[in-house]
């Protein structure tokens, strides 16, 4: 079983589309535990220019944990927790708000 909440920021090793090597990237757990040991994330990145529908730059960047203002990106992705090199902090309540309604925008819930 995982052992990663939802709505922690991790560091993650995100393997390039060849699978020979990968980059240590931010991300966001937004799964709730579950018994298998796949997580699912949502990247996020340093480029904060052409943000597209429900992308936003995080409000407390640096409390939740991270070195630079960073921006959510649209992307759901499913990985095995053994991929996790670290937490490094938690959303705060506003971005969290903010992160549950991009979800819900991109997956056509609203």
């Amino acid at each position: 079983m995982s052992s990663y909440s939802k709505n922690e920021i991790i560091l993650i090793k995100y393997p390039f589309t060849s699978l020979t090597t990968y980059k240590i990237r931010p991300a966001i757990v937004v799964s709730d535990e579950h018994p298998s040991r796949d997580i699912i994330i949502v990247p996020l990145t340093s480029n904060l220019q052409n943000l597209q529908p429900g992308e936003f730059i995080l409000s407390n960047w640096q409390k939740a944990g991270l070195n630079v203002p960073s921006t959510i990106k649209r992307g759901i992705i499913t990985v095995e927790d053994t991929l996790v090199i670290k937490t490094v902090g938690n959303l705060d309540k506003s971005d969290i708000t903010l992160l549950e309604k991009s979800l819900k925008f991109w997956l056509g819930i609203i």
